[in-house]
């Protein structure tokens, strides 16, 4: 059960475009705006788990067109969000709208990320600790899982939140910009390289 957890903190805690758009709605509208937002990916990352331990993930993205739209549409919004991070100008801006991302938009995100449906699948399909009873063993899952995934979630949101309160430099600001973007590029080519192996 140790050894789950640990795979938990380290696949979770990773950047990918939940953790890295929850630090842009904290850095772009504060923490308790982005609460709403979290909750969507929180609901999102729960629906994708339970379309994995139900096998609904497996059969739908047996399909191939689905799984290419689906990465299409991930490496789309990733490429987006990378490139309004990058020439965000002068501002910390991980990420820009008119009005902050509620939970819709949080579940949606988890529905289209590839990272998701890898990281549950790779969670709930490996590191067996209790074989011979398989409900406990997901139910226990399930609940490790989250009680890791809001802390670290809530986490970078409250870090984004800071980086918004900062009177960081022109300069600075430009160099947050250019990381945060190229950890999304990053978060791309792994997502487009997971689709052309999985394909």
């Amino acid at each position: 059960m140790l050894t789950f957890a640990a795979a938990v903190l380290f696949l979770i805690i990773t950047p990918g475009p939940g953790v890295l758009s929850t630090a842009g709605v904290g850095s772009g509208y504060g923490y308790r705006a982005g609460l709403g937002y979290v909750l969507g990916l929180f609901i999102g990352t729960n629906l994708v788990a339970l379309a994995v331990i139900s096998g609904v993930a497996a059969v739908v993205l047996s399909v191939p067109a689905i799984r290419y739209v689906l990465m299409a549409a991930s490496t789309a919004y990733l490429l987006y969000l990378a490139a309004r991070i990058a020439f965000a100008g002068s501002r910390i801006a991980f990420i820009e709208a008119k009005s902050p991302p509620g939970p819709g938009a949080g579940i949606l995100l988890q529905a289209i990320n590839p990272k998701a449906y890898a990281v549950n699948t790779t969670l709930f399909a490996g590191f067996p600790f209790a074989p011979d009873n398989l409900m406990f063993e997901t139910v226990a899952k399930l609940i490790i899982v989250n009680a890791i995934w809001i802390p670290i979630h809530l986490g970078w949101l409250y870090a984004g939140a800071t980086l918004h309160r900062l009177n960081l430099s022109e300069a600075a600001h430009r160099r947050i910009n250019y990381l945060m973007a190229a950890s999304m590029l990053a978060v791309v080519v792994l997502a487009i390289l997971a689709g052309l192996r999985a394909a």
